[in-house]
C-alpha cells in the first residue's frame, strides 16, 4: 500500500499544473486539494485490479490519477457551504476555507477535466478500449453516478430512507467511482473473459457499498483527529446513514456480509486476486 500511495502521490504531482504557472492561485489550490493526504483507496484498487490483467504500472499511474482527480474535485465541492459545509478535510482546512469559495469552485471545475485529459492523452494501445475507459469514468462521475448520488443525498436530509433507497444513493454517490477505479485498472491490461469481468464488476459494486457502510460506522464511532474530518457530521445534519437505519451492531454485521460477498466474487481469479482481497479486508476493518 505504501509503495502505491507514494507512487500515486508523485504521479499526481507531475500531472497537475505547477503552482508557479498562471493562474498561480488556482494552480496552488488545485495542488492543495489533490496532494498531501488521503488513503488513496481508489488508486490502490486500480493498481490491484491491474494486476489481474497484467497492466503496465506507468499506464496504471494515469488511470489512478484520473480517478483520484475526480475524487478530489468531488471532495472540494462536497465541503462547500452550499453542500455539506465542512471546514476540515484530511486533517487541514478545507479548500474553500483556505482559498475562498470562488477559487474552490474553480478548483473542482479544473480537476475534473484534467482527469479526462489524462485518459484521452494516454496511449493504451487500443482506441476502442480507451474510449470505453473515458465513457466509464464520465458515467461514474455524472448525474447517473457520483453527482446524482450527491443530489439524492442533499434531498434526503431529515427524511427517513428505506434500505434499498439508501443503497441506491450510495451506489451512485460513493460506489460508482470505486467501481470505475476497479474496472479501469483491469481495462488497462490484457482483456478479461466475460465471466471474469462480470465477477470483478460484482466485487467492485460490493466493495463500493462496503466502503460507505464503514464510513457511516466511523462517522459515529471515531474521533475528528482520527478521521481527519469532522466526526458526527452526518448525524448532526440529520442525514440517513446505515447506522441510523440499521443500528451500529447490525451495520457492522452488514459490513462483514458485504466483505464476504466481495471476496466470493474474486474466487474466479485465484491467487492473482490476493491484493484485492487484502484491500477488501482493509476497507472493512479500517479505523479512519
Amino acid at each position: 500500500m505504501g509503495g502505491v500511495q507514494a507512487r500515486v502521490e508523485a504521479a499526481l504531482a507531475r500531472c497537475l499544473p505547477g503552482a508557479d504557472g498562471i493562474p498561480q492561485r488556482l494552480h496552488e489550490a488545485m495542488r492543495y486539494a489533490a496532494l498531501g493526504g488521503g488513503k488513496r483507496v481508489r488508486p490502490l484498487l486500480a493498481f490491484a485490479a491491474g494486476e489481474l490483467s497484467g497492466a503496465a504500472p506507468e499506464k496504471l499511474d494515469l488511470v489512478a490519477c484520473a480517478v483520484e482527480l475526480i475524487h478530489a474535485y468531488s471532495l472540494v465541492h462536497d465541503d462547500l457551504p452550499c453542500m455539506d459545509d465542512d471546514v476540515l478535510r484530511r486533517g487541514r482546512p478545507t479548500c474553500h476555507v483556505e482559498y475562498g469559495e470562488a477559487t474552490a469552485l474553480l478548483v473542482g471545475d479544473s480537476l475534473q477535466p484534467r482527469a479526462f485529459e489524462l485518459l484521452a492523452g494516454a496511449d493504451f494501445g487500443e482506441p476502442t478500449r480507451q474510449l470505453e475507459m473515458i465513457a466509464l469514468l464520465a458515467h461514474a462521475s455524472g448525474s447517473r453516478g457520483m453527482a446524482g448520488g450527491q443530489a439524492i443525498d442533499l434531498a434526503a436530509v431529515g427524511k427517513p430512507l428505506e434500505q434499498p433507497e439508501l443503497e441506491l444513493m450510495h451506489a451512485l454517490k460513493t460506489g460508482a467511482l470505486i467501481r470505475a477505479a476497479v474496472l479501469l485498472g483491469a481495462l488497462t491490461g490484457a482483456p478479461l473473459s466475460s465471466q471474469q469481468r462480470a465477477q470483478l464488476d460484482r466485487f467492485a459494486k460490493r466493495i463500493g457499498l462496503l466502503f460507505q457502510v464503514v464510513d457511516d460506522i466511523l462517522d459515529c464511532t471515531a474521533s475528528t483527529a482520527t478521521l481527519g474530518k469532522t466526526a458526527g457530521k452526518d448525524e448532526a445534519a440529520a442525514k440517513p446513514t446505515y447506522v441510523t437505519l440499521l443500528g451500529l451492531d447490525t451495520a457492522r454485521a452488514y459490513a462483514e456480509e458485504l466483505r464476504t460477498e466481495a471476496l466470493a466474487a474474486l474466487a474466479v481469479f485465484g491467487d492473482r486476486a490476493a491484493r484485492l482481497t487484502q484491500l477488501a479486508d482493509f476497507i472493512c476493518h479500517r479505523r479512519f
